[in-house]
């Protein structure tokens, strides 16, 4: 199978995972028209399914450093629909909890082992893995629209019908697993030295702060354009799609210059421009406010891709748990932190709260600059 077409399937089904992460949240205003959840019991649903997933994706991915598990793509995919399904139509909410929490582990053993995969299939190119990580962003982006349109009409009970992304994402692995198995023979990755945990960990507080910046813009996005556009929600939906719309077109950058310079040095331009873009967001008012918007979400997801394929060569002896690590524990940093600006919002303004995440950027062009391109790894003929 050719590269291409094995990253475009691999993108695909990994578009129809993460259109479980973004259902979540995009379930949250019918359960509580329809259930009379409060507020607090629906961040709860939440948080059972993105700190679960977050948690446990490290765990997966030591599990699959030590055993290969491709069948967990398909297995998983499926995992995460029928949670979902299950979680609109179960009647308690200790019920739906836990089937929440199913989807999120769901999510959370795709991601490690699809991650190898997907970098197995590149054969090194990071423009392929800037495409197999746009498949997740725009799953992610296109959840709330998907569950508008099937719930809004029939309610909760038609929430089964969401399974079919999960079905369709299990059949669009089959055909990669097959050709990856097949060519197993004739080519192998080696990888070449030890260990880098100064490096990885290094790499980890920048991926915290990316985090933590990300999550804060895109919680309190929609409202700040209201208030500083003086716009309806029309113009706090404007906002938080171009949030969405930046990070597709950014991962795609990322890749493509990465594949000219080396990853740290785009990296470092990436949180520059994080810094001078969401300065913008926060002190530009009127309609440019947008322009600063989507180049803020270029800025944090160029380096999107690129940050865990880093991770995985500063870790080529646990390539896994890297991909489990930077895909997963520094976005539960991200969504911890989440309360802290609301609290100084309400303590201040949401301008107020929304001022320290310019500093982020910078501490993390501080923390790039501490690091080196790892050596690549190698494709060699294996042993007999």
């Amino acid at each position: 199978m050719r590269k291409s077409r094995s990253i475009a399937l691999l993108s695909a089904g990994h578009a129809c995972v993460d259109v479980y992460q973004g259902a979540v949240a995009a379930l949250v205003p019918f359960f509580i028209a329809e259930r009379s959840y409060t507020y607090a019991a629906a961040s709860g649903v939440v948080l059972a399914a993105s700190l679960l997933s977050s948690l446990a994706q490290p765990l997966f991915g030591a599990l699959t450093d030590r055993w290969a598990m491709p069948w967990l793509l398909p297995v998983s995919t499926v995992l995460a629909g029928i949670g979902i399904a299950l979680g609109g139509v179960s009647g308690s909410y200790p019920l739906t909890l836990v089937f929440i929490a199913i989807a999120g582990i769901g999510v959370a053993a795709y991601h490690p082992e699809s991650a190898r995969l997907a970098r197995q299939a590149s054969r090194g190119s990071h423009t392929a893995m800037g495409w197999f990580s746009l498949g997740g962003n725009l799953g992610f982006a296109c959840a709330p629209l998907m569950v508008t349109v099937v719930v809004a009409g029939g309610g909760l009970r038609l929430t089964p019908v969401l399974v079919i992304p999960a079905l369709v994402g299990a059949a669009l692995c089959v055909p990669v697993l097959r050709a990856l198995h097949a060519g197993s023979g004739s080519r192998a990755v080696a990888r070449a030295g030890e260990d880098d945990l100064r490096s990885f960990a290094v790499l980890l507080l920048a991926l915290m702060c990316r985090s933590v910046v990300f999550i804060g813009f895109s919680t309190f996005i929609s409202l700040y354009a209201r208030e500083r556009t003086g716009g309806g929600a029309a113009a706090g939906a404007v906002a938080l799609f171009l949030l969405y719309l930046g990070g597709a077109v950014g991962t795609v950058l990322g890749g493509r210059l990465a594949d000219r310079r080396d990853r740290v040095t785009v990296v470092r331009g990436s949180c520059l421009l994080t810094l001078l873009a969401a300065t913008g967001v926060v002190f530009v008012p009127g309609p440019a406010l947008y322009l600063f918007v989507a180049l803020t979400s270029a800025g944090l997801y160029i380096p999107f891709s690129l940050q865990v394929t880093l991770g995985q060569d500063y870790l080529p002896n646990h390539v896994g748990t890297a991909s489990g690590i930077t895909l997963g524990l520094t976005i539960s940093f991200g969504g911890l932190a989440s309360p802290l600006i609301g609290a100084l919002a309400d303590a201040t303004s949401l301008r107020t709260a929304l001022t320290p995440l310019i500093a982020l950027p910078a501490v993390a062009w501080l923390l790039v600059r501490l690091l080196a391109e790892p050596a690549a790894p190698r494709l060699t003929d294996p042993a007999p």
